[in-house]
């Protein structure tokens, strides 16, 4: 099988629950600790071996075109000055990979920005990480990694990396249902269904949808053939259970348990994701640490 170096960043979603935040800056720029986080999964795709990756952005998103230019007058001024641990942070600029852009002028939903990769993907499988979801831990490229190996042998439709959930809060998120037990971490099975935001008390499993994917060029005809919802967009989630009713093989892909998603898509979840970052940063980390058990004693 060809090796798969594509890899796509849906980033077109209008952020409103991050209001006034992104009034007049993407949610995906928004800093988690010391960098913006579409920055943080671009680094992962990086890291994971991608070396062409297509940024979906919409209205009003030019920043994050900008922030993936390369800028050589930056970078020599930096050189000259010996500034080596901003130069560090900038090490995305000075990776193989090449950037290419879309634009989803209106929002239609999430399957509808996948869609528009068909000309980039180009027949390719290829990788899917949402801009506005991270993947925290020692090394958040390893899920990645692991679904492009597993691919090799299963030849799959998809592969959709999950996360375990509290069983409570499983109506928050696009939930799967499996062929057999519960994989151990890094084991793919057979995913049987897949649901949106289940009604409470009524999801299949504690097994959410994680923001990582792996498709074949199958998920492109599924997408052709899947109906808007209610609000007008075609969803990703139901191209992937059409995928499943095509009999096509699709997969679930469980987290190591060292590895945790963060949404940056609500206030709650954003701060939990800069609070987490900033305390693990190697830089300034014990700095934050100690600020924060100084704060939690006043308290």
């Amino acid at each position: 099988m060809t090796l798969i170096t594509k890899a796509v960043v849906p980033a077109a979603g209008l952020g409103t629950r991050l209001l006034p935040c992104t009034k007049s800056q993407p949610k995906e720029m928004l800093p988690v600790g010391r960098k913006p986080t579409v920055q943080y999964v671009v680094e992962e795709l990086q890291a994971a071996g991608m070396r062409q990756i297509l940024l979906i952005t919409g209205r009003h998103k030019r920043s994050i075109e900008d922030h993936f230019d390369a800028d050589p007058e930056l970078i020599g001024d930096l050189q000259q000055a010996g500034n080596e641990a901003v130069l560090n942070d900038l090490a995305y600029l000075e990776e193989k990979s090449r950037f290419f852009y879309t634009r989803q002028s209106t929002p239609k939903g999430l399957g509808h920005a996948v869609s528009l990769a068909a000309e980039f993907s180009c027949e390719d499988d290829f990788v899917v990480a949402l801009g506005d979801s991270l993947i925290g831990g020692p090394d958040p490229a390893a899920a990645v990694r692991g679904m492009i190996d597993a691919q090799r042998q299963l030849r799959a439709a998809a592969i959709v990396a999950v996360e375990k959930v509290p069983p409570e809060e499983a109506f928050r998120y696009g939930i799967v249902s499996l062929a057999g037990a519960e994989p151990p971490a890094g084991e793919p099975v057979i995913m049987t269904g897949i649901v949106e935001k289940p009604h409470r008390g009524s999801a299949p499993s504690t097994l959410a949808v994680a923001a990582r994917y792996l498709f074949s060029p199958a998920i492109f005809e599924a997408l052709a053939h899947t109906l808007p919802d209610n609000r007008g967009e075609i969803q990703l989630t139901d191209a992937i259970r059409l995928l499943i009713q095509m009999q096509l093989p699709v997969y679930a892909w469980l987290l190591p348990p060292d590895q945790r998603r963060y949404d940056v898509g609500n206030f709650e979840s954003y701060f939990r994701a800069f609070i987490d970052f900033a305390l693990a940063d190697e830089r300034y980390g014990y700095l934050v640490r100690k600020y924060v058990k100084a704060k939690a004693y006043e308290l």
